[in-house]
């Protein structure tokens, strides 16, 4: 008997180890124990972009840097991952990242394979026109004029279908195409979310070339998507985006990456994700 029940004891106390192990390998920690990894985009500039020297810049970057700060981790602490918009979900529920901060619209398609903190921003689509260009300043406009995005942009299908059927569509492979040939008048407008039009306008060798037409033609609740079920970091981060609302960081940082494009952004919005 005296030896079983040391045998039990040895068995409990390596399941309980291995349990362990398994908890410390994620947590709050992420995947290196002492970082935590953070899904956002590279390539969107004024939301989140890999500059060339290797910097992550972006009001998207700026709020994922905030809550992680809230949640224990220091700058030196965390690692960026790229998240495409097709794999986000992936990467949150493989494990992969923490988090996603990365224009990641909140809808109930997504929300059925992972949960939503915030929203932090909303955001409407909206169109990038010339900043000459007075033709243009509602969507209807469009028939008979090139508008361009990028290929299978559910933005670009919405004014098709429903606003402008008889304008001439054009799908490039990336945000930056459709700007040349905006500039290069070979298109007449751009369409996606404002935020990320703006952010484009904003950089420094685009200012004063074009503008936003300032149409609402949908309402994107961008939220922070981490693993299903788990609320105590959906509570957690919710707390951490109070406080950037709260002590002034929000407002600082949307006019730092979008005040350049003179975009009327609105209002932090009410977190309405909750546990």
């Amino acid at each position: 008997m005296k030896l079983r029940r040391i045998s039990t004891a040895v068995a409990a106390a390596a399941t309980l180890a291995l349990v362990a192990t398994g908890c410390g390998g994620g947590g709050d920690k992420g995947k290196d124990g002492d970082k935590i990894v953070i899904g956002i985009k590279f390539d969107q500039p004024g939301l989140g972009l890999k500059t060339q020297d290797g910097k992550y810049t972006g009001f998207d970057v700026d709020v994922a840097r905030y809550v992680a700060k809230e949640l224990g981790y220091p700058e030196d602490k965390i690692e960026f991952k790229q998240a495409p918009s097709a794999e986000r979900e992936n990467l949150i529920s493989n494990g992969d990242v923490k988090f996603v901060a990365g224009t990641y619209s909140i809808t109930d398609k997504r929300k059925a394979r992972v949960d939503f903190a915030g929203p932090y921003f909303l955001a409407h689509q909206d169109l990038l026109v010339r900043a000459d260009d007075t033709s243009i300043t509602k969507a209807t406009d469009l028939n008979n004029k090139k508008l361009c995005s990028v290929t299978g942009s559910t933005s670009a299908q919405n004014v098709k279908e429903k606003l402008a059927p008889e304008a001439d569509l054009q799908t490039l492979g990336g945000y930056s195409e459709c700007l040349n040939g905006l500039q290069n008048k070979t298109v007449d407008a751009l369409t996606t979310d404002d935020s990320i039009l703006a952010g484009y306008a904003a950089q420094k060798e685009h200012q004063g070339k074009f503008k936003l037409a300032g149409l609402k033609l949908s309402d994107e609740n961008y939220g922070i998507g981490l693993k299903k079920g788990d609320k105590d970091l959906q509570g957690k981060i919710n707390k951490a985006l109070e406080k950037m609302k709260s002590d002034g960081s929000w407002e600082k940082a949307v006019k730092e990456h979008f005040g350049p494009a003179n975009y009327k952004y609105e209002p932090a919005p009410e977190i309405t994700e909750k546990g």
